[in-house]
């Protein structure tokens, strides 16, 4: 599989993302893209920097659990933007860029995609896209929120050591569910412009421009699940999101509005 490349990417982006563009770096080898650049100079306001990689030995999930991509099988992808002010429903910022890139794979043919509460891409079953988005401290510049996108491209060379620590067991790629397969450039440029899209769109008006397109693919809605919050793990039956993007759990006979936690099928029943 050809490398990523820098120039190739800069030049797929267009119009106002182009404009908002402070830096781009890919590395071939790096401990992780969202630590990189949580490390970085902030971006100005209403602009973003992108840090990509061919390999991550220390890639993070939700939870500061494990992330494994085995080299140049996919796009790992982080990107930091500045908001002027802390957006309402700052939360769901990640179902909402979980939906934009649903828009994207389905661009490429890709049939039976569901979205996993908060932040998890599925098709038949198997994770295909993982998405974990962290704050920098606030100052008096805006809020800089960092994203991190983990997209399984072609794990055909992968062997069996591939996604998180936890979640879904199988995984998945574009490579075998998607009609047609852009280079990884293309598809890293794609997310690029879609995820810079996403966050002015959620600085302008939050969430709920998003909750109809995460409706209609809501992956866990009536399922039988398992949430971890804290040190408490709650059962119970997935009731789809509110406009604010909280999970609704029915559990012992009330529905529960959950803001974040871990979810895994229950397979107990």
């Amino acid at each position: 599989m050809n490398l990523l490349s820098a120039d190739h990417i800069r030049e797929l982006i267009g119009g106002a993302a182009r404009s908002n563009l402070e830096s781009l770096d890919v590395f071939s080898e790096i401990g992780s893209t969202n630590s990189y650049l949580l490390q970085q100079t902030c971006p100005g306001i209403g602009n973003y920097r992108v840090a990509l990689a061919e390999f991550q030995t220390a890639g993070r999930g939700r939870m500061n659990r494990d992330w494994y991509s085995p080299p140049s099988s996919g796009v790992c992808l982080s990107l930091a933007y500045t908001f002027r002010r802390m957006p309402d429903q700052l939360p769901s910022l990640s179902l909402a860029i979980a939906s934009r890139i649903a828009e994207e794979l389905l661009g490429y043919g890709v049939r039976d995609l569901g979205l996993k509460w908060p932040n998890d891409i599925v098709v038949r079953d198997a994770k295909l896209c993982g998405i974990l988005s962290e704050v920098v401290p606030a100052s008096a510049d805006g809020l800089t929120v960092v994203t991190g996108i983990g997209l399984n491209v072609d794990l055909a060379n992968a062997g069996t050591k591939t996604g998180s620590s936890t979640g879904i067991g199988r995984m998945i790629d574009l490579a075998s569910c998607s009609d047609s397969l852009p280079s990884r450039s293309e598809i890293a440029a794609a997310l690029i412009v879609g995820v810079f899209d996403t966050m002015q769109r959620f600085a302008a008006a939050g969430f709920s421009q998003f909750l109809a397109a995460w409706n209609q693919h809501d992956w866990l809605r009536g399922r039988r699940i398992k949430v971890e919050t804290g040190d408490r793990i709650i059962a119970g039956v997935a009731e789809g999101i509110d406009q604010d993007g909280a999970l609704l759990l029915s559990s012992g006979g009330a529905v529960r509005r959950l803001t974040s936690g871990s979810v895994i099928l229950d397979q107990s029943s």
